[in-house]
């Protein structure tokens, strides 16, 4: 069977090369159009035809997911009533790889009229879009990476850079955090641990509860039962240590002919990890990578025992 892996190689490299040289032509083109879209009270509108258009919605969403409001607008559609979904204060995004494309200049002169900034995507700030863009942003390539140097594939590599390099910009510019990218993402895994608490996730039934005075033989039962490889040591009502599944190897390594007349008082460690029920789940993988432990003991307001998490349930 043929190797096509070299074909696949080729179109790496070309794609990987065509987005390298966009770098010594970034200019102050690049500033004042993160400049516009930062200071844009309006809606940040993408546009596009064809290739051009799929990439433009995938930048719009791009965008919004770090910050910036957007949302990708069809030119064809624009003609049929949507130019109504463009008004003052808003900045508009046009991508045309030739920057000739027909159907996306038709609308240009209504934009232009009402004065609305126009940031330009072509390979040619000389085409007319460049000529009537705000600013203008290169993604010239000098070959397509299909054989034929046809079909968008490097070029539309660059573009999509190009977005995401805009994106990443605004980014710093309004100085987005992780606390920022998890409200807009509350489904994903990120969202899950800025935004929920320990509380949500901990284990509070069967809990993994043994005596100071609970044989170690005993106390390995109740480890393995609960799964989180910990046992809390209750006195009187008290958390006053853990055992972990760690403690009873390094113990049975240490007193091979006594471990099992060993109590847990013997081997439990007197100042537990603990986290706060209403903790940021955040917080607890923080504490759990901190001390290089992978169970946390989970107390309430009064310090009592509540629950265990361990470092899956913050993943």
């Amino acid at each position: 069977m043929k190797d096509y892996k070299v074909y696949a190689e080729q179109c790496f490299r070309d794609e990987a090369q065509a987005v390298l040289d966009m770098i010594p032509r970034l200019d102050d083109n690049f500033n004042q159009a993160v400049e516009l879209v930062y200071n844009c009270r309006g809606k940040f509108i993408v546009t596009g035809v064809g290739k051009s258009g799929h990439v433009g919605a995938k930048i719009a969403a791009t965008l919004a997911s770090l910050g910036t409001p957007s949302f990708f607008l069809n030119p064809l559609d624009a003609y049929h009533g949507d130019l109504g979904m463009i008004s003052a204060g808003d900045v508009v995004m046009a991508i045309s790889y030739s920057g000739n494309t027909d159907e996306l200049l038709r609308f240009l002169p209504s934009l232009i009229d009402r004065k609305i900034p126009i940031i330009g995507m072509s390979s040619d700030s000389n085409s007319l879009l460049g000529q009537h863009s705000t600013c203008h942003l290169d993604i010239r390539v000098d070959h397509e990476a299909d054989p034929l140097n046809l079909a968008p594939t490097s070029s539309t590599m660059a573009t999509m850079a190009m977005g995401d390099a805009l994106a990443c910009a605004l980014a710093v510019r309004r100085d987005f955090q992780l606390q920022d990218f998890a409200r807009y993402h509350p489904g994903g895994s990120l969202g899950k641990r800025l935004l929920s608490t320990v509380q949500q996730y901990m284990t509070k039934r069967n809990l993994p509860i043994v005596s100071p005075g609970d044989k170690v033989s005993d106390t390995i039962i109740v480890i393995s039962q609960n799964k989180q490889g910990i046992a809390v040591a209750i006195e009187e009502g008290r958390i006053v240590g853990v055992v972990t599944d760690g403690d009873v190897r390094r113990a049975m390594q240490r007193h091979k002919d006594i471990f099992f007349d060993m109590t847990v008082r013997d081997i439990m460690s007197v100042h537990p990890k603990t986290i706060h029920q209403e903790a940021k789940l955040t917080e607890a993988s923080r504490m759990m990578r901190q001390h290089n432990i992978h169970s946390l003991v989970v107390v309430d307001n009064e310090g009592r025992l509540v629950g265990t998490i361990d470092i899956f349930a913050c993943i």
